[in-house]
């Protein structure tokens, strides 16, 4: 087969997020030609729904923070399952970021100073995460899409890739359709990044948006990769759950964070009642005190709706499942007692995100919040200094690796994640393409890989990929969300085998012309494998840890403490096995006791 377009590149990066851009601008710094893959439009990613801020201890506001505490407040969110390593480089790395990222022309809120203003968040000790209002995010992919654009990456957007190729051991380069008419496109690279985000569409109620199957996860998968604690996904406590229209939509932690408080059904604020003995010494314990934290952050210490995310999301189920939840089943997050110009100023898409989609005023009402699939702990594993794979000449940043946050994110870490380790990829995969030849392109992966693409639109007749998407959504949320018990795995597991088996036999009607069924037959694949991997790695780990929350082991278990669990395809098969934890050196041991 030799009907394709071809380009040549030295490092492919696949992912215009965040991550992708900020990897892109490290490889070109190297020498690097840069070609940039995306699945959407260039400035429609993922990272533009990040809304609260990206942390970085600058200490402008609390000048007592520095990376020591921001490297304590992550190991500790993440439950001790995150790579020291990684954590570390992270702490000190990301203030540097964020002022670069104002050298490139990012425009964050000011303190009156004139410093770079900084917000509480959950889990944070101090206030840490630099904004720009409530659209960070935005702000952030803008200027980094302005500085790549300006070095001049060549872009190809619309374009699915659907497998990486190999020469022997080492990566050559990737194959792909365009979206549009379905063209087949090759790329031969010396090296890949893959900078493709999270997973969460498998999920009935979720904040990702369409492009979030998992694409990266498995393309590293096929490619020899290992995968690590991919049962970690985060469940984000306040997703909006009405109206119906909106369900699952993130309703950031920002609103939080400026003294947005939780009721239940009976006006209480229910999150007194569920402060862990790990985090009693740092929340408040009243109601006095946490009213006087909003403006005196200095002298009072958190409320607990600011405890981490993965403590909400369980107080909230535990809520509804009481009988004290709201009338459409979730709980009320209000802000309106803050004054309504304060939450226009602090908030602005929120207000408007609600007034205009949902009719609800945040100003003079509460919202209705439960939580929803947001972020992917787990991932593809990598090197915390340069981002590698065990793949040659393979690399991932962002979402889609695994490492920094260990069973639990803090909110805006991710965002400061993507600028340290999207730099830290672009820059190694810069200089192992330019230290290295390219590899051979393997004209059999290529044709084996477009045959299985366009089997759908071959059968006259066959299974729906629509219907098994929704099949899967509602199997995964009835059994793979935020309580998890082995008999639902099971359940689970076995409804993903028979959906595998179906999936054989997908059928789509026209051509490879604008044809979304036809993109929903590959995207479905692609999320049973995910799926698969979440579910069995959540079986093997017997134990509740950040956002694995297992009824039938409701404890922390030491040996669960200290290994990760690894998947990797041997023979077509998903195989897991456990890997020790990484001891941490004793200096970093003494930071976590202090």
């Amino acid at each position: 087969m030799n009907n394709y377009e071809v380009f040549n590149c030295d490092v492919l990066v696949i992912g215009a997020g965040g991550a992708g851009l900020r990897a892109c601008i490290g490889a070109m710094e190297k020498g690097a030609k840069v070609g940039l893959v995306t699945k959407s439009l260039l400035g429609k990613a993922h990272t533009v729904m990040a809304e609260g801020g990206a942390a970085a201890a600058l200490g402008n506001l609390d000048t007592e923070d520095n990376w020591e505490v921001h490297f304590r407040d992550t190991i500790r969110g993440g439950k001790f399952l995150a790579n020291w390593r990684t954590v570390e480089i992270f702490a000190r790395e990301a203030p540097e970021r964020i002022l670069e990222l104002e050298r490139y022309g990012a425009v964050f809120d000011r303190t009156g100073k004139g410093l770079i203003s900084q917000r509480a968040f959950g889990g944070h000790k101090y206030r840490r995460l630099a904004h720009v209002g409530d659209r960070t995010g935005l702000e952030i992919i803008r200027t980094l899409q302005d500085k790549a654009v300006s070095m001049g990456i060549f872009d190809y957007p619309e374009l699915t890739i659907i497998r990486l190729l190999k020469d022997g051991d080492r990566i050559s380069g990737a194959v792909g359709y365009r979206r549009m008419d379905g063209g087949i496109v090759v790329f031969k690279a010396k090296a890949v990044v893959l900078a493709t985000g999270g997973w969460g569409r498998m999920y009935r109620f979720t904040s990702n948006s369409w492009e979030s199957t998992g694409d990266g996860v498995v393309l590293a998968l096929r490619a020899g990769a290992e995968l690590k604690d991919m049962e970690m996904v985060q469940f984000h406590p306040t997703g909006m759950i009405w109206p119906p229209s909106m369900r699952g939509i993130l309703v950031t932690e920002g609103v939080r964070g400026d003294g947005g408080i939780l009721l239940n059904s009976k006006g209480e604020r229910f999150m007194f009642n569920y402060v862990p003995e790990f985090y009693r010494k740092e929340t408040a314990e009243t109601l006095e005190e946490a009213l006087k934290w909003v403006h005196d952050k200095k002298n009072y210490r958190r409320p607990p709706e600011l405890l981490p995310r993965d403590v909400v999301a369980r107080a909230i189920y535990k809520e509804v499942q009481a009988g004290r939840g709201s009338e459409h089943g979730g709980v009320y997050l209000q802000i309106s007692h803050m004054g309504a110009d304060y939450i226009r100023k602090r908030l602005p898409s929120m207000v408007d995100q609600f007034l205009h989609l949902g009719n609800v005023d945040i100003t003079k009402e509460p919202m209705e919040v439960y939580p929803t699939i947001h972020y992917t702990m787990g991932g593809v594993t990598s090197d915390p200094e340069t981002c590698a794979t065990n793949v040659p000449g393979l690399y991932a940043c962002g979402e889609v690796a695994t490492g920094l946050h260990g069973a639990n994110r803090l909110g805006g870490n991710s965002l400061s994640d993507l600028l340290v380790f999207g730099r830290r990829a672009g820059e190694a995969a810069g200089e192992y393409a330019m230290q290295n030849e390219s590899g051979e392109i393997s004209e059999s992966e290529i044709s084996e890989e477009v045959n299985l693409l366009m089997e759908p639109l071959r059968r006259e007749s066959g299974e729906n990929p629509y219907q098994l998407h929704t099949e899967l959504q509602d199997t995964m949320q009835e059994h793979a969300m935020i309580a998890r018990t082995e008999e639902g795995l099971k359940r689970a597991l076995e409804k993903i085998h028979e959906l595998k088996e179906r999936a054989k036999k997908i059928a789509v009607k026209g051509d490879t012309c604008f044809n979304p069924g036809w993109h929903q037959a590959r995207d479905i694949q692609v999320m049973l494998t995910v799926s698969e991997v979440i579910v069995r790695s959540a079986l093997e780990r017997k134990e509740s840890r950040g956002g694995h929350w297992r009824l039938d082991y409701d404890l922390e278990d030491p040996y669960w403490a200290q290994h990760n669990i690894i998947a990797r395809l041997e023979n077509g098969e998903i195989k897991l096995s456990h890997r020790k934890v990484p001891e941490m050196p004793e200096h970093l041991k003494k930071i976590i006791e202090g």
